[in-house]
């Protein structure tokens, strides 16, 4: 450990610390804030506590890995004290998450150490990967697959751009896999072949098999860098950083092939292999392979950081942020976020205000909650963020990117409505067999229905991109709505656009629509 009274903090330099409490190892990193959210290491500690141990046959941690988690904390916090750390934020992953001791491990160390600890989800731990990536790769033009392997769990983030698309959650942990199937010489027969095909089915059933395959597999967590080690050692490149390292499938499956047939003791005498590894290096190891495969994956590039990079960054923006006195801006950050995917702007601004002025005639004689109207709002200028990703099924795609954009403003399960609302404003209708708008209670599912039901009128409206249509009124009664639209000219193609567009309207009010001009009468191109 570096000298601690070399390292007293500097006024004015703010030095926090992140701590990972995961099923594997606990690990401390303690860093120097710096401007435009940057950060520079102080120093980092790790010890190998195995909080997932006994998970998976006792569904409990076990005392030895509780005792060894806690005399890690007392050191780590002895550390960070020494090094002027003014602020220490430890979360806990899979481990914590699943064991039934876990909340009285958080309230034991919380009592004793005055620690309090952030138990995340999944899905978290996969966003703060996927920043710490998307902050040190160039992502721009490329479909990317991250997976995140730790000891109970593996997080798999598929991302557009700097877009997450689709998170996948699985408990395929090395240390899990170890502890169900062996991790010494089991691995060496019949063991390892059932533990791929069990991997397999995991996969088939929390993922879903892409049309086009991912340019890159990035990947994170201490297999992925043992793999780099390894391979580096091997090729006596062993000085250079793992970061950045580029592995093939054909040279991860040779390794596995030679490791699995190693005995433990065997394996803690391979290059670049860390001693308490030896025996979930093989597991570790199958899941990207298995990943590779289902995903049709050829190159792993590995990443040296990960969850706690990305906390660290988290921590600091958040920081760096409070010192504005404006809060954020939801509005320009929901059309960052479309500009960033690749949005017509003006399309969606003017697709917004038209599905707002209409759902604002219908609220009074539909009863019709008005709040709602800034998710319709939202939703408009958002539909199209498919786009990033291709034309065709744009709306399938829009969904997912909306639901994974974490904007903030938004509770998640109003980004839930946003996103079926957005999915629905062309193509198909809702339908009980889709499962993003089946998992919805019978009250989202018909707010979703009434504005995907305007949007699509609103879309039509402007079919032609060009804003020619001023205004939208709602006259009429229940049974028989009347759309009145303004303009200086007559719309033709966009009256006819959205004399198309009215059949979920009309199945899910009740009602017939007419849509009219509000100048001269003029000649109506056909409806089909």
């Amino acid at each position: 450990m570096p000298d601690q009274q070399t390292y007293l903090a500097p006024d004015l330099v703010p030095r926090l610390a992140a701590i990972d409490i995961g099923s594997n190892s606990t690990r401390l990193v303690v860093a120097e804030a710096k401007a435009g959210g940057q950060y520079r290491i102080l120093d980092e500690e790790r010890a190998s506590t195995r909080l997932g141990r006994s998970l998976s046959s006792t569904g409990r941690l076990d005392d030895e890995s509780i005792e060894a988690t806690l005399a890690a904390l007392r050191r780590f916090q002895t550390i960070a004290a020494g090094l002027g750390v003014e602020s220490v934020h430890a979360i806990a992953t899979c481990a914590i998450r699943e064991a039934t001791n876990g909340t009285d491990f958080c309230q034991r160390v919380a009592e004793q150490l005055d620690l309090p600890i952030e138990v995340i989800s999944a899905e978290k731990e996969a966003h703060l990967a996927f920043h710490s990536v998307r902050r040190r790769f160039d992502l721009a033009g490329k479909n990317t697959l991250l997976a995140d392997i730790g000891g109970g769990s593996t997080e798999i983030v598929l991302a557009t751009g700097e877009q997450i698309e689709a998170i996948y959650t699985t408990n395929l942990g090395a240390v899990r896999l170890a502890e169900k199937f062996g991790g010494g010489q089991a691995m060496a027969g019949k063991d390892f072949d059932r533990m791929q095909k069990w991997i397999d089915r995991q996969l088939k059933k929390n993922t879903d098999k892409l049309s086009i395959p991912p340019h890159l597999l990035i990947g994170s967590g201490g297999t992925f860098t043992s793999l780099a080690n390894i391979v580096m050692s091997d090729k006596g490149k062993s000085r250079l950083p793992v970061a950045g390292c580029q592995i093939s499938r054909a040279e991860l499956r040779h390794l596995i092939d030679h490791l699995r047939k190693l005995s433990v003791k065997q394996r803690r005498e391979v290059p670049g292999l860390s001693h308490d590894r030896a025996d979930i290096i093989v597991p570790g190891l199958a899941v990207i392979d298995r990943i590779m495969r289902r995903f049709k994956v050829n190159l792993i590039q590995v990443h040296a950081y990960g969850v706690r990079d990305g906390l660290l960054l988290s921590l600091i923006e958040r920081m760096q942020g409070n010192e504005a006195a404006a809060p954020p801006d939801d509005l320009a950050q929901i059309e960052r976020f479309a500009k960033a995917c690749g949005v017509e702007l003006d399309h969606a601004r003017h697709s917004a205000k038209l599905a707002t002025e209409i759902y604002a005639g219908l609220c009074d004689l539909y009863e019709l909650d008005p709040a709602d109207s800034r998710l319709l709002d939202t939703a408009a200028r958002m539909q199209d963020v498919g786009y990033l990703i291709n034309y065709e099924g744009h709306h399938k795609h829009s969904y997912h990117l909306i639901v994974h954009s974490r904007l903030e403003g938004f509770r998640p399960e109003e980004l839930e409505i946003i996103a079926n609302v957005a999915r629905y404003h062309r193509g198909a209708e809702p339908k009980q067999k889709h499962d993003h708008f089946r998992r919805l209670n019978k009250t989202d599912q018909h707010r979703v229905q009434c504005m995907a039901a305007v949007l699509r009128l609103a879309g039509g409206l402007d079919r032609t991109h060009n804003q020619t249509i001023e205004s939208a009124r709602i006259t009429g009664g229940k049974k028989q709505v009347e759309l009145t639209v303004t303009a200086k000219h007559y719309p033709e193609v966009n009256l006819w656009a959205a004399r198309r567009r009215t059949g979920l309207f009309e199945k899910v009010f009740g009602s017939e629509m007419t849509i009219q001009w509000a100048g001269e009468s003029a000649v109506v191109l056909p409806e089909s």
